[in-house]
């Protein structure tokens, strides 16, 4: 059992209900937040930012849950879409329609640091880009502060893919 694991484990097991949870979570293959992978799949879900249609955002203007029947596999991760245009439209041009930063917390990234932890609704797009972020507080500050934001955010990234994807974060 690798260190990640076992450090979750730990911090789990004073809880029951929260360990079952984990163990039928390992069981299914549902860990894949604990792969070496830049993009955020949450902690038990195993789809790009938490099954939402990334395309939604763009042409709906708000968060829309995807489905697994409108599912397309990119960066080895499967993302959810609401329908099959969404689909499509996300296959010719993924880096038009994914979400900044692999879809971890834009806020968090500013300041050199990641969560997984999001709140999908919690998105603004700056510049024709979706950033998604914890709270709808922050997504405010982000658009407000975008000018000397987005610069750090971008500068700190780098190294933050880097961590993610040597597992540094868990």
């Amino acid at each position: 059992m690798d260190t990640t694991m076992r450090s979750c484990l730990a911090q789990l097991r004073n809880n029951s209900i929260a360990t079952v949870v984990f163990a039928v979570a390992i069981a299914a293959g549902g860990v894949s937040a604990f792969a070496d992978d830049s993009v955020n799949t949450g902690y038990f879900g195993g789809v790009a930012i938490m099954g939402y249609d990334p395309v939604a955002y763009f042409t709906d203007g708000k968060a829309v849950k995807g489905s697994e029947e409108f599912s397309y596999d990119w960066l080895g991760t499967p993302w959810h879409f609401a329908n099959a245009k969404h689909r499509e439209m996300f296959m010719s041009e993924p880096l038009k329609y994914a979400p900044q930063y692999g879809g971890y917390c834009a806020g968090e990234v500013v300041f050199g640091s990641v969560t997984i932890n999001i709140d999908p609704e919690a998105f603004k797009i700056i510049d024709g880009k979706l950033y998604l972020v914890y709270q709808k507080d922050a997504a405010t500050w982000l658009a407000e502060n975008a000018g000397d934001a987005m610069p750090k955010a971008t500068a700190n990234w780098p190294k933050i893919k880097a961590d993610l994807e040597l597992d540094q974060y868990h």
